[in-house]
């Protein structure tokens, strides 16, 4: 018995310590933007010009963006590479023994990521947002990169000429008894070719495209979902009439 409680208490520690050294920090809220066809088609060419160099989308064909609104030849001549066809899933071209070796770990199929992690702090959509949205400079990592929604992330910020180079402000605060330090704002250290809210916008382009892309009927199945349940509440009315009208006569 001792050696189970000893057991169970050493994975607690371990547990929280892992939990204390990931991203402990709140989500931002993602805006919705999934109905937006202007936004989606452009988080589709951020996403194609930034992150698909790297990371897979292996579940999702090019043709499939004729449903943002673009037609076949748009899809070619702009979000294709010159080896793609437009029926093709979107792959990486990056070499899988080589992008192990650059980052420690084969960057994961972004096809569901805006699904895949969500937890209780929020959707997928809102750490996804967040994690672009705080990388800083950091020379001690071997990127040169940190970031505080994923502390020692192994990929640098895709997105670095865009936002450019920031650093976080700290400032200490007491949290259950202890003195920790919180993110207070952040310093510019080297502006991008974006202001601060022009990038948030493409962030968040970016971000509705990935939400998009985990589950493209997503809309589709919200309308239909509106007309069926009000088609069920008409129906039941009916239906209560009628098992009225049936019984009224029976004792």
């Amino acid at each position: 018995m001792k050696k189970i409680l000893l057991g169970f208490a050493l994975a607690l520690g371990v547990s929280s310590a892992v939990m204390a050294a990931g991203g402990s920090i709140p989500l931002d809220k993602a805006p919705q933007r999934t109905n937006d066809m202007a936004a989606l088609q452009n988080g589709a060419k951020l996403f194609v010009n930034y992150c698909l160099s790297c990371h897979s989308a292996a579940f999702m064909r090019y043709n499939r963006l004729r449903d943002i609104g673009l037609n076949d030849k748009q899809i070619a001549e702009n979000l294709t590479f010159t080896t793609d066809k437009i029926g093709d899933t979107m792959k990486s071209s990056i070499d899988p023994r080589q992008a192990k070796q650059w980052f420690g770990v084969n960057p994961p199929d972004l096809t569901l990521i805006a699904r895949s992690r969500s937890s209780k702090a929020g959707t997928g959509a809102d750490y996804v947002y967040t994690l672009l949205r705080t990388y800083y400079r950091d020379d001690t990592k071997p990127t040169g990169w940190n970031n505080l929604a994923f502390p020692n992330i192994g990929m640098p910020n895709p997105l670095w000429e865009l936002q450019g180079e920031q650093r976080p402000v700290m400032e200490k605060v007491m949290s259950h008894g202890h003195e920790v330090d919180r993110v207070k704002g952040w310093e510019s250290v080297k502006p991008g070719t974006l202001s601060a809210a022009e990038y948030d916008q493409n962030v968040g382009d970016l971000v509705a495209y990935l939400q998009w892309m985990a589950e493209p009927a997503q809309n589709s199945r919200v309308r239909i979902g509106v007309w069926v349940m009000l088609f069920l509440a008409a129906f039941t009315v009916v239906a209560w009439r009628l098992n009225a009208a049936f019984w009224k006569d029976i004792k």
